[in-house]
């Protein structure tokens, strides 16, 4: 037998027995969630992304109590490159912060919107032990100008152990060359069974689905290949095993049925901590059973990225024992081998320039800011995207007769569902440099994957094609290295024909600035954000 092969085997023994230990361990799943469309990694993450509806079936409920899987084994396991290639690393020095200074304020005086939870965050303090402090019960009300005293009953801090580089959690230069269906292909897996069709009529597979969610929200499919293994058992097991179809995630939610969309759901969570991480909104992980951590220093996003989706997923006692060296870092090395083996460092270089981009439409026309900064794609991505309105915009989803244009000279490399992708470094790939998305763009006359577009040619016309969308509009948005860039963000502002996007803070708001020119984000046209470009 071949070594590499025998490492495998006995890999796949002691998952065996590490998770069927553990799969007795009941999994708390109650949780409220508000979630928008898009909505904006900005706010504190753990109130944007705590979650609404997770069921736990017990007794003799129709469905099937919820524990870690721990009895599927492969089935038919055939060797190919992906079995026989063992991929070795160690963690490397990713770029990391300390942890959070510690508050020297013994009091806190309540402000407008505050919440009992977001105070006990800034101040790294327990919920519990701010509500004994100042004799608060259970409904937690505060009033205008209370103050509170801060109790010394600090957080403890979650481990400090790297579980993936960063570059393992974007689908940057990593994933070049990873065959989704190659390697599922390897396996008798019941992931290669999945067919759905969506609300629009189209149909994937199971490789299908995992690639549009990898490419769309901008996460490793490697990754999510693991997570659902982790969650399910379906990508090397041929037995769907004792977890619901529907809701293989648990996120029991109107709309978030199927594979893809709890897919989704997970890709948007890993979102939320590595750009909470990397933005600095994310400093506490509320687990499943109410109890909170902070996060240690010495991490970085793409681990923090893993423990926030984990603390999604886990009470306390079982996040500890998956996010610990031998946990599910294992399982990954079983799979694909040791995720810093693939590391791709630095991700996004000290210095990035922006390539010169122009308006992407006809300057004779006007059109309309109508979405300051939000999310890249979906709630988690960090603030990227930008939103402008055809000429004669109206409510509702009809085609515009306007065209987009390209905003620069480069290739296409994806075309589909209304998403075009371009990429301006010339080596044809999605996953490496800078790219633009341009969203919303109608089937009907839409480029195709392959040309090579010059500043000003034609691209498409702007709809709602794609994605979710109230309007027919233009969403506009940046990547560099798989890595969604802020609209906002210091070091590489979005710069249109010289003019720069400014965030109010606000999700959707803010204003386009140039020189002394003001242009603020309004959902409909009007004076306050047309777009009217001087000759």
């Amino acid at each position: 037998m071949n070594c590499k092969w025998l490492f495998l085997v006995i890999g796949w023994h002691y998952r065996k027995s590490y998770f069927r230990c553990k799969a007795y361990i009941p999994i708390v799943v109650f949780v409220l969630m508000v979630a928008a469309s898009i909505a904006c990694v900005r706010q504190e993450v753990n109130n944007a992304a705590s979650i609404d509806g997770r069921v736990t079936p017990v007794g003799d409920n129709e469905n099937v109590p919820w524990t870690l899987p721990g009895t599927y084994m492969p089935g038919n396991v055939r060797e190919i490159v992906y079995s026989t290639v063992v991929v070795t690393g160690t963690p490397t020095p990713d770029a990391t912060r300390p942890a959070q200074a510690v508050q020297t304020e013994k009091s806190y005086e309540v402000q407008a919107g505050d919440t009992l939870s977001a105070i006990a965050r800034m101040y790294k303090v327990s919920i519990g032990a701010l509500r004994e402090a100042n004799n608060l019960d259970s409904s937690d009300m505060l009033v205008l100008g209370q103050l509170l005293e801060i109790p010394d009953n600090y957080l403890a801090l979650g481990p400090n152990h790297k579980l993936i580089p960063d570059s393992e959690l974007v689908y940057g230069p990593g994933q070049i060359g990873f065959d989704i269906e190659v390697f599922l292909g390897s396996w008798d897996g019941y992931l290669n069974t999945v067919s759905e069709t969506d609300h629009r009529g189209i149909t994937r597979n199971g490789a299908e689905i995992v690639t549009y969610v990898a490419q769309n929200y901008s996460v490793n499919p490697r990754l999510l290949l693991a997570i659902l293994e982790q969650q399910t058992g379906w990508v090397v097991g041929s037995n769907a095993g004792d977890v619901s179809q529907a809701y293989p995630f648990g996120y029991v939610k109107s709309g978030y049925k199927g594979l893809l969309r709890q897919l989704s759901w997970a890709a948007d969570m890993l979102n939320y901590g590595f750009y909470g991480w990397r933005e600095e909104s994310l400093h506490v992980l509320d687990l499943m059973d109410g109890s909170q951590l902070a996060l240690a220093a010495g991490l970085n996003a793409g681990t923090v990225g893993l423990q926030f989706y984990f603390s999604q997923m886990y009470s306390s006692d079982v996040w500890h024992t998956i996010v610990v060296e031998g946990g599910f870092d294992s399982l990954y090395t079983e799979m694909f081998g040791n995720a810093f083996g693939y590391a791709y460092e630095p991700l996004l270089p000290t210095y990035m320039e922006q390539p010169v981009l122009e308006w992407p439409w006809d300057t004779q026309e006007v059109w309309y800011f109508t979405g300051g900064p939000h999310g890249g794609w979906d709630s988690g991505s960090a603030w990227a995207g930008i939103d402008f309105g055809p000429p004669n915009i109206a409510h509702g989803c009809q085609p515009a007769p306007s065209w987009i244009r390209a905003s620069a000279d480069g290739q296409v490399v994806r075309a589909s569902e209304g998403a075009v992708v371009q990429d301006f470094d010339g080596d044809g790939y999605e996953q490496t440099g800078w790219i633009l998305l341009y969203m919303h763009i109608d089937a009907t006359d839409r480029v195709s994957v392959g040309q090579t577009l010059r500043t000003g040619d034609l691209i498409g016309h702007p709809s709602c094609e794609g994605g979710y969308s109230s309007a027919t509009h233009l969403h506009f948005a940046r990547k560099y290295n798989g890595v969604w860039i802020a609209a906002d963000n210091p070091e590489a502002p979005f710069n249109i024909d010289g003019w720069l996007v400014e965030s109010a803070n606000r999700e959707y708001d803010g204003w386009l600035v140039k020189d002394d020119k003001w242009i603020e984000a309004w959902y409909g046209p009007g004076s306050i954000n047309s777009i009217m470009v001087s000759p």
